[in-house]
């Protein structure tokens, strides 16, 4: 091999002398940081227009999430001697996210509660950010439905000018509970058209920031293109959703309903493709969208609960580690010895 070759390979410094590093050889200009305030980016749209439709009180838990998710971060890494890692964003994708999947009108001190379940509990308590098995925002959001189910199922939506909390005035609530035409009877209208643009738009009740489908599915595009998340995790898993519900209700326009309904959307392109609690391989990551969606099938048919994304990703989140293993890659240039499991 010529000089010039093997300077190519291993390098050269300013003098000339042949340098050689270790691998990996491959370079990127992304970082933790810039990838997480990326996804920050793609939420607040969905997430500003939760306060425009549902009022302040949105803004105060957005704040008070963010912020408390913030603080239990320094504090305890502070506590427990690690490098402080609040400015690469992590933690304030953690509290937006909590606020966002919970109901607006809910009381801000319950924001702090379930941001120290995710932070403290879920995410550092596991060694921090990379080592958490679930997701850490699910499982804040778990935690409050379990303490609280009365206050995380009290929605608000809007007459005119005045905001009514309404319990249980979800569409998927109002569906489950009282078929087709309560759900009609919600809307004012039994035209499928003007349902569907009021959900794609977020003209509904619901969670402050699952409501706009426009929004969020930009925000999903962005990160797409980006490269963050793939785009086979999303897909799956609103399609499986879709195309169970239709076959079970043998209602097409059910099943474009639920693909919109609920959290659905922001849990796919959001929380499914989490990069520490999904799945290393694409393969995997599409196996996993594939559990979601029928998950949430089953708990929004079976279960006495309407929706059903959140725990679907955190049942799925306990998988993972068992996907990895099944679907993990052959080493190349191996050859599997006689008489090896």
């Amino acid at each position: 091999m010529s000089p010039e070759a093997k300077g190519q390979m291993a390098g050269t410094d300013t003098k000339g002398n042949f340098t050689v590093s270790s691998s990996p050889h491959v370079r990127s200009k992304e970082s933790i940081s810039k990838i997480m305030w990326s996804v920050v980016a793609a939420l607040v749209p969905a997430a500003a227009f939760g306060v425009y439709y549902f009022g302040m009180n949105g803004l105060v838990n957005i704040i008070v999430a963010i912020v408390s998710a913030v603080i239990f971060e320094f504090l305890w890494e502070k506590m427990m001697h690690k490098r402080v890692t609040i400015a690469d964003g992590s933690a304030v994708i953690t509290g937006l996210l909590l606020a966002m999947c919970c109901p607006p009108s809910l009381p801000w001190w319950m924001s702090v509660i379930g941001s120290f379940l995710a932070i403290v509990v879920c995410k550092q308590s596991m060694g921090g950010l990379g080592y958490n098995l679930f997701n850490p925002a699910h499982v804040g959001r778990a935690g409050l439905m379990v303490s609280w189910p009365v206050a995380m199922t009290t929605w608000t939506q809007m007459n005119g000018s005045v905001v009514d909390g309404v319990a249980g005035a979800t569409p998927l609530n109002v569906l489950k509970h009282g078929g087709t035409e309560a759900l009609f009877n919600l809307f004012g209208t039994n035209d499928w058209a003007a349902i569907y643009k009021s959900m794609f738009f977020g003209f509904r009740g619901g969670s402050l920031g699952e409501t706009s489908t426009v929004l969020l599915i930009l925000g999903g595009l962005f990160l797409i293109y980006r490269g963050y998340i793939k785009w086979q995790v999303p897909v799956i898993m609103i399609a499986t959703v879709g195309i169970l519900m239709g076959l079970v209700a043998g209602d097409a326009h059910l099943a474009v309903f639920h693909m919109m309904a609920g959290g659905l959307i922001i849990g796919a392109f959001f929380m499914a493709t989490d990069m520490v609690t999904a799945p290393i391989t694409l393969k995997g990551q599409m196996l996993f969208a594939l559990g979601c969606g029928i998950i949430t099938v089953l708990i929004r048919l079976l279960g006495g609960y309407p929706e059903g994304v959140c725990y679907s990703i955190l049942l799925m989140n306990a998988l993972t580690p068992l996907i990895d293993r099944v679907v993990k890659p052959k080493v190349f240039g191996a050859v599997k010895t006689k008489g090896a499991k």
